[in-house]
C-alpha cells in the first residue's frame, strides 16, 4: 500500500465528503435487503447513471446480479440511526428494514422498494459491473453501475420547482469510521 507515515490510511479522509448510497435490493428468496455504501456517486446525467462499490460479495451485489434492479434512497440526517443499523452484518435471510425499524414504499418502475421515510430515491437497472483489482492477494472491489429509470422526490423538499438539497439534509461520509 501507499507509504504515508500516518496512523490510518488517509485516503477515505481526503476524498470527502462521499454521499451515502442507501441501496435496496430483493434476493431470490424475496427478502428485501438494505445497505449503505459510502463509495457511491452519480457518474452521468445523460443518461442518468450512478455507481456504488462493494468490497466483497455482499447481498446487495449478488441480488443485483440476479435481478438486475435496485433503488438508492437518500440517507438523511433524520435517518442516521436507521442508516447505521442497516449496515449490520446479518445473514441474507434477514431484512435490514426490520432491524432499522423502517417501512418500505413501492417503487414506480423497479421491483425493489425504497425507504418510505427518505426524502428522495433513485430507481435503477443494472447497466454493468466492473471488477477492480485486489491487493496483496485480497479480493478486489466490484463497482456496480446503474441506469436511473425513475426518480421519487418528496414534495416537502421541493421549493419553486427545484429540489432543495439542503432541505433533504443528506448524509455523507467524511472519512474513516
Amino acid at each position: 500500500h501507499l507509504k504515508h507515515g500516518l496512523t490510518h490510511d488517509p485516503f477515505k479522509a481526503l476524498v470527502a465528503p462521499r454521499p451515502i448510497g442507501w441501496i435496496t435490493t430483493i434476493g431470490p428468496d424475496g427478502v428485501v435487503n438494505l445497505a449503505p455504501y459510502s463509495f457511491f456517486n452519480a457518474v452521468s446525467d445523460v443518461p442518468p447513471m450512478v455507481m456504488f462499490a462493494s468490497s466483497g460479495r455482499k447481498d446487495s451485489l449478488r441480488n443485483i446480479e440476479t435481478t438486475g434492479e435496485f433503488t438508492c434512497s437518500v440517507a438523511s440526517q433524520d435517518l442516521v440511526d436507521a442508516m447505521n443499523l442497516s449496515s449490520a452484518a446479518v445473514t441474507h435471510d434477514v431484512s435490514e428494514y426490520g432491524l432499522a425499524g423502517l417501512a418500505t414504499a413501492p417503487s414506480l418502475v423497479v421491483a425493489p422498494p425504497r425507504v418510505a421515510a427518505s426524502p428522495a430515491a433513485l430507481e435503477c437497472r443494472l447497466w454493468n459491473t466492473t471488477e477492480l483489482p485486489g491487493v496483496d492477494g485480497r479480493p478486489g472491489t466490484t463497482v456496480v453501475f446503474g441506469h436511473v429509470v425513475a426518480i421519487f422526490v418528496d414534495a416537502r423538499v421541493v421549493k419553486d420547482g427545484l429540489v432543495d438539497t439542503a432541505a433533504m439534509r443528506p448524509l455523507a461520509r467524511m472519512g474513516y469510521m
